[in-house]
């Protein structure tokens, strides 16, 4: 009995002990044994930037030759032989196609022939005329002197006055034989399809063998690429704003000579040559409010073609005294732009901005900042408004290739 009371006196012993530790564990403040103290988490900033800086505006513009010339058949025949490789390079004059040329000299000789005959009718016919003409010079002295019948002076007259008109019919046949002759040549020349100008010829649409006529559509097209045309649209205010800028004609003319036009290829690299403002439309597109401009670029290896596609560039305007901050400092929430500025106690106070255009890889801040100002540009998500931080220069792209 003894020992059955001893041992429920240890047993609530040792339980009475176990819940007091309990009470302690739970109201004595709590640690992890070797964990650092409170260390401000590491942010790299950046200052605000204040500088001028150009304004760029950007466009889709579609490339096309400065000159574009189809090649046509003017007769009627069939493709004798094709004379160039399709995407070369060829000069004014050059041979692209031969229609077969013997039907056109088989016309030819056969007008040159009959202008052969008709020069031979007229010398024919002169000479009558110069009979004629003798026999009126003979019966007219015996006429007067009644040597001679006033019936045979007349018949000499008559027969002059025909003679006088075959001449002049002769004459008129030798023209009309003369200009078929000619088109006979022109024709003959027509089977010799050329290029009309200097550039890169293109695609044959009709292969040798082919009946060409007139209406058989274009065989193939020359474009003139260097320089090359570029194609682009503006909006009418960014047309009115740059005309408003430039009042006068002469300043206007002085403006686009000035303005230097940059390409941005279709695999994003920028054209190695500056272009030049070529014209602008006469008219403002009325479905879609814009209006075409067209630049020129100089193509000297005639690397950009027609149809081509790009991003047209161009400083639309200067602006002045621009605070400039890494994009990657500005998060957006809701609708706004905010930054993460560190004070002088390194402390973080969050600040909206409202922005304006993009340079590179910065944003042009209109308000909400000042020059000097330390924005966070890498760790942005670790801090909170009131934290304090350390922090380090911001290693930009060209900073890391160094």
């Amino acid at each position: 009995m003894n020992f059955f009371w001893k041992y429920r006196f240890w047993f609530a012993g040792a339980l009475g002990l176990a819940v007091i530790g309990l009470i302690i564990g739970a109201i004595r403040p709590k640690g992890v044994s070797g964990a650092p103290p409170n260390v401000p988490p590491t942010v790299e900033v950046v200052q605000v930037e204040q500088k001028d800086v150009p304004i760029y505006g950007e466009w889709i513009g579609t490339l096309d030759g400065l000159v574009n010339a189809d090649v046509r058949a003017q007769v009627t025949g069939y493709l004798l032989r094709q004379d160039y490789q399709e995407g070369a390079f060829v000069k004014k004059g050059q041979l692209l196609f031969e229609i077969d040329p013997r039907p056109f000299q088989a016309a030819l000789d056969q007008a040159q022939g009959q202008l052969a005959q008709a020069k031979a009718m007229l010398d024919n016919a002169q000479a009558v005329q110069r009979r004629t003409q003798l026999d009126v010079d003979r019966y007219t002295p015996l006429a007067k002197e009644e040597a001679a019948s006033q019936q045979d002076l007349d018949n000499a007259v008559q027969n002059n006055l025909a003679a006088k008109a075959n001449v002049e019919t002769a004459r008129a046949q030798i023209q009309t034989y003369e200009a078929a002759v000619e088109t006979a040549k022109i024709n003959l020349d027509f089977t010799r399809l050329v290029a009309p100008i200097d550039g890169i010829v293109g695609q044959a649409t009709l292969q040798v063998g082919a009946l060409v006529t007139p209406g058989s559509g274009v065989v193939t097209s020359v474009s003139t690429v260097n320089p090359i045309k570029v194609f682009f649209t503006v909006s009418e205010p960014q047309y009115l704003d740059w005309r408003r800028r430039f009042p006068t004609e002469s300043s206007r003319l002085a403006a686009d000579k000035s303005l230097r036009l940059q390409l941005i290829l279709a695999d994003g690299r920028t054209y190695d040559h500056e272009g030049s403002f070529y014209f602008a439309d006469r008219q403002v597109n009325i479905g879609t409010g814009a209006i075409q401009l067209a630049g020129l670029f100089p193509n000297p290896e005639n690397i950009l073609r027609p149809g081509g596609y790009g991003k047209v560039r161009a400083v639309i305007r200067m602006q002045k005294d621009a605070l400039l901050v890494p994009q990657r400092a500005v998060t957006e929430l809701q609708g706004g732009y905010q930054v993460a500025v560190v004070g002088r106690d390194d402390k973080i106070a969050i600040k909206p901005v409202a922005l304006g255009d993009s340079i590179g890889s910065s944003w042009i801040v209109n308000s909400g900042l000042h020059a000097g100002d330390r924005v966070v540009a890498e760790g942005i998500q670790k801090v909170r408004p009131g934290m304090q931080v350390k922090t380090t220069p911001f290693a930009t792209a060209e900073t890391k290739e160094r």
